[in-house]
């Protein structure tokens, strides 16, 4: 069954992605599981906070996406036993409009990943998928290669509104594209006791996802 690929996803930004993949890929690591981060967001966030350059014109995952380089070239160790990455480049910005006429292009992914679960990628624990803040290409894809879903969901005013058009999405990929595709958990994010507004989006996204969300918040 190894590697679970979880991808950490809100097409909101700044609500705390990529602080969530890094803090924990990097705790799971450091309590003796083996795990391989992704940054497919193209500002590259989750490279530098794991100590690697987002400039690698080599090791990275658009050379990975469009065939330039294999999995095993692409893969990097960071300064932190058992976690590795695939770096980001900013060429990923581009990857949607150069291959608008492939119709196979939101798979790419998710064959890459399949082909080597049971080889090389079978070390892994998780391997742990850092989404941009849209819901891109790049976001479609990380969706149809996953295996669970993580949201970091910040209390603030309209943060269930983006998240209804969210898991609106998501059907529509288990529909269509992924149909074992689930919802690992949603974490509240930025929360702050004093605020009125962050209890609320608290209770109301309790009643929505009930169990799905997690006791633990993580305080602004």
């Amino acid at each position: 069954m190894k590697p679970n690929i979880i991808a950490v996803i809100n097409q909101k930004g700044g609500v705390g992605k990529t602080t969530t993949v890094i803090n924990l890929a990097a705790s799971l690591s450091i309590l003796g599981q083996r795990n391989l981060v992704i940054d497919l967001d193209p500002q590259g966030n989750a490279t530098t906070g794991l100590g690697k350059s987002n400039n690698d014109d080599d090791k990275n995952i658009y050379n990975l996406l469009i065939k330039k380089i294999n999995l095993k070239e692409a893969i990097q160790e960071t300064n932190i036993n058992n976690l590795d990455i695939v770096g980001s480049h900013v060429n990923l910005s581009g990857l949607e409009v150069e291959t608008a006429n492939d119709s196979k292009r939101a798979f790419v992914l998710k064959e890459i990943l399949s082909s080597e679960k049971s080889g090389l990628l079978k070390k892994y624990d998780n391997i742990f998928i850092d989404c941009p803040p849209s819901l891109s290409l790049l976001t479609i894809m990380s969706l149809v290669a996953s295996d669970e879903l993580l949201v970091p969901l910040q209390t603030e005013f309209f943060a269930l509104e983006g998240i209804t058009q969210l898991v609106k999405t998501i059907d529509r990929i288990k529909e269509n594209l992924n149909p074992t595709l689930s919802i690992r958990g949603i974490l509240l994010t930025m929360f702050d006791k004093r605020n009125k507004l962050s209890a609320e989006v608290d209770r109301e996204a309790r009643n929505y996802f009930k169990d799905k969300v997690y006791q633990t918040v993580i305080q602004r």
